[in-house]
Formats: structure tokens, sequence, C-alpha cells
């Protein structure tokens, strides 16, 4: 491959990753679904005033912003992990999935955590 070659392909998949099928499409969209989850988790949890954030970053965004401070950190957070999971997955497709797969296991386990709490405290949703 000459370097002409070489400079044209991260072009076509840069914009096979702007204009086409992402990779893990369906990876992805779970993640955010957790995410979403977890957002709405937390937002009932505070709501019930018997819990707090338990991750002193987002609780510093609640402090100082409070819910919308929680929905645009942790929004971001999950817009991180996404971009970068397709930036990883143009030069290591394996790699990516396991970023999306563990993201996804870490915060699935957070909003089992949330809805044992929920149950726990009685709080209704």
């Amino acid at each position: 491959m000459d370097e002409r070659e070489r400079r044209a392909k991260p072009k076509s998949d840069l914009k096979r990753l702007l204009t086409g099928h992402l990779p893990f499409e369906r990876e992805t969209s779970v993640f955010i679904l957790v995410s979403m989850l977890d957002v709405f988790m937390t937002y009932i949890l505070l709501r019930s005033g018997h819990f707090r954030e338990s991750n002193p970053i987002a609780d510093f965004f609640i402090r100082h912003w409070g819910g919308k401070g929680m929905i645009y950190f942790k929004l971001s957070m999950t817009a991180f992990v996404c971009v970068l999971s397709q930036i990883i997955a143009l030069k290591k497709p394996a790699s990516a999935e396991f970023v999306l797969k563990i993201g996804t296991l870490i915060v699935g386990c957070v909003v089992i955590y949330s809805l044992v709490l929920l149950i726990r405290s009685g709080v209704m949703l």
C-alpha cells in the first residue's frame, strides 16, 4: 500500500463512520438504553430525598447545577463512551466491542443496585 492509498483509507473509514451504519450499533444502543435507565433511576432516588449521588463527580454537578447538571453529566459520559468506541472500532473492532460491553455491564450493575435501593426503601416509582 503506497502513501496515497494509506491517506485515502482513513477518509473512507471516516466517511463510512459519518454516513453509513455504525459498527456495533446493537451494542451501542443497549449501552445508551442502560445509561438512560441510570439517569431515570438516579432522578427517582434523588427526588425521594432519601438518597444522594454516590459518584463524587456526578454529585459535584448535582450540587452546582441540580437535576439538569446530573442529566448533562450522565449524557456527556454516555456520548463520550459511544464516540470513543466508534473511534476505537476503526482500528480495533474487538476492543471497541469490549468497551461497549463492559460499559453496559458496569452501568447495568448501577441500575440494578438503584432498583434494589428503591425496593428496600419502599419508594414508589
